[in-house]
Parts: C-alpha cells; sequence; structure tokens
C-alpha cells in the first residue's frame, strides 16, 4: 500500500466515520423495537479482513460494541477459513455471547466486502433484539444456571450466500421469539444498514482508489497507537489498585469481588484483573472478549481524544484471569453482563482516581437496572416490555455529575416513557429526580431517579436485573458515595422488596399494582469541605437535597447563603 498524506487521511476518516454513522442512522429508523429504534442499543462499523480488528465505528452506537465486534468479526473470519468458501455476497448472523461477545439478545450480522474479487474488509450490525427466546421474556434472566435458560443461541451461520437469503435460517429465528414482528423488522433494518454499508464503501472506492483507502485504513491504526502511547506516556509510572462488589449472582446471596491492578510503565499500560471472583452459576459472568472490550471503553472514557480503532488496545496488556466471571465459557450464563462490565470501568476509574484524578469522574450509578414487564393482552396477543433505566454520574475535577444519565458502556437514551406507555399495557405514576440520592463532594455526584409503573392489563409477571442494591457507587479524591438501588413491588398485602435486593424472578402483578425502581446516585469528587456553600443552598433550593442532609453533609455554612 501507498504512503498516505495528513489531509487525506483526516478526508477519508471522516467519510468512513461517516459510511459507519449512516449504518447506525438506517437501522435506528427501521427496527420495530424500542431498544434499538429509541435508546439505539446497535452499532456498525468496518473491521480489519484478516484480524478482524475495529477500523472505524459508528458514532451513534454503544462503545462496548468496538471490542466485541472485532472478537465476533474474527468468529466469522475463522468459519469461512474453516470452510472454505466465502463468497460476495455472504452474510453471517449470530448472537452466541461466548465468541462474540456481551449477551444472546444482541444479535450480530457480519457481511464481507469484496472489491475487483479480493476480500477487502468486513462490514458488520450488530443490535438488541427484544426478545430471543429463553425463560424470560427479554431475555434477563437474574436466575439463569446456563445460556439455554437465557435465550436461543444461535451460532455463525449465513442468513445469505453470495446474496441469495437464506430462508430457513429465518424460518429458525422467527419460530424462536415471542414477537416476530419485531425481530423480522430488526433483522431487515440490519440487512439494509449493510446494504447500505455496501454501496457508499463501493463509491467511496469508486473515487479514491482501493490502495489509497486501504492506506488510510492502515494509517488510522497507527495513529491510534501513537496517541494512546502518547498520552501514557505523560502519566507518572506506578501501580494503582482498587476493588468493589456486585451484590450477587442471582443465585447465591454472596458478594462478588471485581479487583484491577493498573500499571503504567512509560508508554505501556497493564490491566490486571487477578482477584476478581471466579466464575459463577448465575448470569453476572462475562466471556473474554466482553472483558477485553470493557477494558476499551473505560480507556476511551479516560482518553476521550482517542479514536474508535483497535490501535488504541496496542500498548495496553489486558490480563483476565483463567477461571475467574470475567472470563466465562460456554455454555456458562452471561445475560447479566452489563452488571459485571460497569463494575469493571468503576474499579478502572477508582484505580486511575489514584495516578490522575482529573482524568476521571467518580463512579457512576453502575446498574442499567433491566426490567421486563411481560403478559398477553385481551385479544391474547403476547406483550414483552424491556426498558433500561437511569441514574446520576460521578462528579469530577470540572462540575458536578450528570442527573438521571445514561450507563457510561453507551451512547444510548433511555426510551421515553410516551413511548413505552403507547406500546404496552402500563402507565409511569413518577418518573422524577430522585433526592438526596447524590455522591457529597467538592462537585457532588449527579441525582438517580424514581421511576413507579402501573400495570394496566388483567395480569402480568415482571422481572428485573439489577446491581448497587447492596455497594453504593463510591466517590474519589474524598468524596462521598451515592444512595443505593431500592426497588420495590406491589401485591395484595402491600409492598415489598426482593430477598437479593436487586434481582428478582417472576414477580405477579394484577391490574392496578405498581414496580416501583429508586436508582442510585453518582458518587462525589473531592472533599464535601470544599463545596462553595451558594452550590449547596441553590440544591437545597431546586429539593436535590434536604435541609437537614444539607447540613448533616456540608456544613451550615450554607444556611447563610441561602437567607
Amino acid at each position: 500500500m501507498s504512503d498516505i498524506d495528513p489531509i487525506t487521511l483526516a478526508v477519508l476518516a471522516g467519510r468512513m466515520e461517516q459510511i459507519a454513522d449512516e449504518m447506525d442512522a438506517t437501522l435506528f429508523r427501521a427496527a420495530f423495537n424500542p431498544i434499538i429504534a429509541e435508546a439505539h442499543d446497535a452499532s456498525h462499523g468496518l473491521y480489519h479482513a484478516l484480524s478482524g480488528d475495529t477500523l472505524v465505528q459508528g458514532k451513534s452506537g454503544l462503545p462496548i460494541f468496538v471490542g466485541v465486534m472485532a472478537f465476533a468479526v474474527k468468529a466469522v473470519i475463522d468459519k469461512a477459513e474453516r470452510d472454505g468458501d466465502l463468497a460476495d455476497g455472504d452474510i453471517y448472523i449470530f448472537n452466541d455471547a461466548h465468541i462474540g461477545g456481551t449477551h444472546l439478545s444482541d444479535m450480530r450480522l457480519v457481511r464481507p466486502y469484496f472489491r475487483d474479487g479480493q476480500l477487502f474488509c468486513y462490514l458488520a450490525s450488530v443490535g438488541h433484539w427484544h426478545d430471543v427466546g429463553g425463560a424470560v421474556p427479554g431475555n434477563y434472566n437474574p436466575a439463569a444456571t446456563d445460556a439455554f435458560q437465557e435465550a436461543f443461541v444461535l451460532p455463525p451461520v449465513r442468513i445469505a450466500r453470495a446474496g441469495v437469503i437464506q430462508h430457513d435460517i429465518i424460518d429458525i429465528l422467527m419460530r424462536n421469539t415471542r414477537l416476530p414482528q419485531s425481530a423480522q423488522g430488526d433483522l431487515n433494518g440490519q440487512l439494509g444498514a449493510l446494504d447500505l454499508g455496501v454501496k457508499r464503501l463501493d463509491a467511496l472506492l469508486d473515487e479514491y482508489g482501493a490502495d489509497t483507502v486501504g492506506a488510510a485504513l492502515e494509517a488510522l491504526g497507527h495513529r491510534a497507537e501513537a496517541l494512546m502511547r502518547s498520552e501514557l506516556d505523560g502519566l507518572p509510572d506506578g501501580r494503582w489498585e482498587a476493588e468493589d462488589f456486585l451484590d450477587n449472582d442471582g443465585i447465591t446471596d454472596t458478594p462478588l469481588p471485581i479487583r484491577v491492578a493498573l500499571e503504567i510503565r512509560g508508554d505501556e499500560m497493564i490491566l490486571d484483573f487477578a482477584g476478581t471472583a471466579p466464575v459463577t452459576a448465575g448470569p453476572v459472568n462475562i466471556a473474554l472478549p466482553t472483558a477485553v472490550a470493557t477494558a476499551y471503553v473505560a480507556i476511551k472514557h479516560i482518553f476521550p481524544a482517542l479514536p474508535a480503532n483497535a490501535g488504541v488496545m496496542r500498548p495496553i496488556d489486558v490480563r483476565i484471569p483463567e477461571g475467574s466471571l470475567l472470563s466465562a465459557e460456554f455454555p456458562t450464563p452471561t445475560g447479566g453482563y452489563t452488571e459485571t462490565i460497569l463494575r469493571m470501568i468503576d474499579v478502572m476509574f477508582s484505580a486511575m482516581a489514584k495516578a490522575a484524578p482529573e482524568r476521571v469522574v467518580a463512579n457512576a450509578y453502575g446498574t442499567i437496572n433491566a426490567l421486563s414487564i411481560a403478559g398477553k393482552r385481551a385479544n391474547g396477543a403476547p406483550w414483552v416490555m424491556f426498558s433500561f433505566f437511569g441514574g446520576g454520574h460521578g462528579g469530577s475535577i470540572e462540575s458536578d455529575g450528570l442527573n438521571h444519565g445514561n450507563a457510561p458502556i453507551s451512547t444510548a437514551t433511555i426510551p421515553p416513557l410516551e413511548i413505552l406507555e403507547a406500546a404496552y399495557p402500563v402507565m409511569f405514576k413518577t418518573w422524577a429526580l430522585r433526592p438526596d440520592s447524590a455522591g457529597a463532594g467538592m462537585h457532588r455526584g449527579g441525582l438517580g431517579a424514581v421511576y413507579e409503573i402501573e400495570l394496566l392489563e388483567e395480569n402480568a409477571r415482571a422481572f428485573l436485573f439489577g446491581e448497587r442494591g447492596r455497594f453504593a457507587p463510591k466517590g474519589i479524591v474524598g468524596g462521598g458515595e451515592g444512595a443505593m438501588n431500592h426497588f420495590e413491588y406491589q401485591q395484595d398485602d402491600g409492598w415489598h422488596e426482593p430477598p437479593m435486593a436487586s434481582k428478582m424472578l417472576g414477580m405477579a402483578l394484577k391490574r392496578g399494582q405498581c414496580v416501583r425502581l429508586e436508582t442510585p446516585g453518582g458518587g462525589g469528587y473531592g472533599a464535601p469541605a470544599d463545596r462553595d456553600p451558594a452550590a449547596v443552598a441553590r440544591d437545597v433550593a431546586l429539593g436535590f437535597i434536604s435541609e437537614d442532609n444539607a447540613t448533616a453533609l456540608y456544613g451550615p455554612a450554607w444556611t447563610e447563603v441561602s437567607s
């Protein structure tokens, strides 16, 4: 490949990012299920023809997919090499989380892109399907002890051969979902996004030629690596450790430690997760691809100027212990992967705070609170409401944490209540900020949220998969903890709480009964004594914090400002 000048490289980088962005937009507009269409739980990108490494990813998709999709594409590359018959127009589909990362709800489509008969790169699309079978509608089964209790497991197979759709594969997929219309719409949206990607790449290579675009892709990887090394070289050498816990695995009510030792040596970094809990019976395990991808997400937060390119990870040695819940093997359950990767990010931030606190925020709320409510309508048609919920982000050196934000594993949005109420027989009685939930600090954490959801249909069952019910989000540099997660559900004799705090299976609800979720706040940054009394007074005036708590956490100085 030829050398490429900086201006052409910048232009091509922008053009290729635009291709991935357009693929994102195509799926978001075409998908049937709100988790993709509204929450944007999906992603698209371009991947290396031999290694599967991420070359370019769309800016609207989930960051966690940057890393895991490289493993997914590599799984397809390996299968195609074994089969020996890769053809232009082939499209592979699968959801196996142990080779493709994340969980079984995420359906991956991988398509080779050929130019003049030669394999140039891969295009890929991943989206969170609404329901993929399994024991629990929506697939977040907090009591699963193997993958088969979570969802239908599909290994990499071809849904298109040389451009011809294999309808038998589609028939199998549609028979293994409670919501075939939703699944068919999402599948068509992903296929359309891949088609658009091919058209845009054709136009780009027609304009610049395969050699020049190929040179740009190679150069982007080298540039990403150089940027990462430069960032690391500017930090002090040393080794810093951090530890946090998951509430339990949904089966046994025992805390599970997540540990990391972060070490910087010149322009290299080691992330060693030795000491993390062993693989569990319940579904808080994650597969190795997910663990490595999570390390990338945390690094991207710490060094936000870095591009979405696999070259970023070349100077970083991620050490995941065998037999730990971070390196689960099939058929170990992995459905609650979101909760575990959030804790991984928390401990990485806490460790980095000891080295360079100005680069990180305190712990965010640390759980997506995956909630499913499912039943049948009066006409017998099944319905499944699945959603995730927001909470407070951590304070930083610059500002207070974000109130009611989405989890830091994603750029997704929390589905609007209007969409959920229009689609399902539920009513949100409360959707509000949670007072007194923010961790105290020079810059406080963000506030969590309160959601109360009433069932409007005759009967339904609810399923919760959350975290942070026993261990609060931590502050850094002297900041305080955010409030813990709290969930309760209504029965004939009043309100009840899950025995395991943050997880429960099959809560029976009747018309008019509610579930109530109070999500955690973010941790604080810096000593509470250093907070501006005027900021405390403003929080009291806005109802973010009660007068008693303001005085207990920050002292009485705020009262002089408010008066």
